[in-house]
């Protein structure tokens, strides 16, 4: 879910989602146009601005009627992304503690170091971490978390353990806290103890582009997640979704995968 202009980018995203199989349920902002994001890339680095225009104005109350709470109640796992903080708190509260009430999956990202620099954004991270089954973050954003919480000097692994062994409101599980780092493997940590999964490394010319790059890993780890793998074939399919976007200009993957999936 999320919130669109009524204006012709808007309608060719929803048309795309569409074509590809993807239920969206957008909230139509008719006076305000669909937000955009500029990306300046430089020897496949990137950096970005976003101007959120009407993703910065959806509402609870779009997300209460029936045709789309009742999405949520068939829902197994829901996941949202960090820059949601800034748009809807009282969302993200309502989602969170329904996945806990009915022992639901709840995920987040942390998305962006500014999550964890701005007070009330990171008031409202605090307050949904007991909700949160799985975290995920890369290095850059765990050092924003740790410095926030005056962790200064601690490695990612003890900062991944720390942020697992929060206090959660469902016991039925362990919170699972996935840090990703680039090339370097991929740090996990359940219930106080971390693993290291490895990435599939890259040669430095085949790398084009690292927009995207961890909203891939995201989504190939919940893609096996939903499944019920276990959290080795998870980052198998984040790390393999990651490296072929980044293989690739722009937020793209191949018409046909470039292996088989086994």
């Amino acid at each position: 879910m999320g919130c669109i202009g009524d204006d012709e980018f808007g309608r060719k995203m929803t048309e795309v989602a569409t074509a590809e199989g993807v239920n969206v349920r957008y909230q139509v902002d008719a006076s305000t146009p669909t937000g955009t994001c500029a990306t300046c890339i430089v020897s496949s680095e990137r950096s970005l601005v976003a101007n959120l225009a009407a993703a910065n104005n959806f509402k609870l109350d779009h997300l209460l009627l029936p045709e789309n709470l009742a999405l949520l109640h068939k829902a197994r796992v829901v996941y949202c992304t960090g820059f949601f903080i800034t748009v809807s708190p009282a969302s993200i509260e309502h989602v969170a503690k329904h996945c806990a009430e009915n022992d639901k999956i709840y995920a987040m990202n942390l998305s962006a170091p500014f999550i964890v620099q701005v007070p009330p954004f990171k008031k409202v991270l605090m307050d949904s971490m007991p909700y949160i089954d799985f975290l995920f973050g890369n290095e850059i954003e765990a050092a924003a978390l740790a410095a926030s919480e005056g962790w200064e000097g601690l490695s990612l692994e003890e900062v991944a353990k720390k942020m697992s062994r929060m206090p959660k409101a469902n016991g039925c599980r362990p919170r699972v806290v996935v840090f990703t780092q680039g090339c370097d493997p991929t740090i996990v940590a359940v219930g106080g103890r971390v693993s290291r999964y490895p990435v599939m490394l890259l040669a430095k010319e085949e790398l084009v582009d690292t927009n995207g790059a961890g909203d891939a890993f995201v989504g190939g780890f919940m893609s096996q997640l939903v499944c019920g793998k276990d959290i080795a074939e998870c980052c198998r399919a984040g790390n393999y979704a990651a490296n072929t976007v980044i293989q690739r200009s722009g937020c793209t993957f191949p018409a046909k995968p470039t292996f088989t999936w086994n």
